[in-house]
């Protein structure tokens, strides 16, 4: 939306930051430093060789609590997250993996529940938040433990 304002009034960023400018010079007032020209540090920040790289750092964020809920893992030294709601039960399976020493490659062996539903690699903060955490205060509760195989 901004990129269609840019083009349909050329100078935009640059005139305002001039009597930004000005408002404070006739105000006797400093200067803010995020008065910038060009890209903001954000755009800069996400620009690597003309490629935007998303890693969701804007995204709505939702408070998580991964709690052990068997004796045979260890708990988590910080058991508190903050994420991103498009993260997924796969990625909090290959973080919790990692930090109980496991190995990212198996993260499969650990199952996540929440309500002692559990809930499956696809399944998104957000979705569980809509769909299983509806009237509860946050943080989001999510246990986990290794994943039990039924034969």
């Amino acid at each position: 939306m901004q990129d269609i304002v840019e083009k349909l009034v050329p100078n935009l960023k640059q005139s305002e930051r001039n009597r930004q400018i000005e408002f404070c010079c006739k105000r006797n007032i400093p200067i803010p430093c995020e008065i910038s020209v060009g890209k903001s540090a954000q755009d800069i920040d996400l620009m690597d060789n003309g490629k935007v790289q998303n890693y969701h750092r804007f995204d709505e964020q939702v408070s998580v609590f991964l709690h052990s809920s068997t004796c045979s893992l260890k708990h988590l030294k910080r058991p508190f997250l903050q994420c991103s709601v498009h993260a997924t039960i796969k990625i909090l399976k290959k973080f919790l993996a990692k930090n109980l020493g496991l190995g990212i490659h198996k993260h499969s062996q650990l199952d996540i529940l929440c309500n002692d539903e559990i809930l499956g690699k696809d399944h998104t903060l957000m979705f569980i938040l809509v769909t299983r955490w509806r009237s509860k205060k946050p943080p989001l509760h999510l246990d986990y433990r290794p994943s039990i195989i039924l034969v």
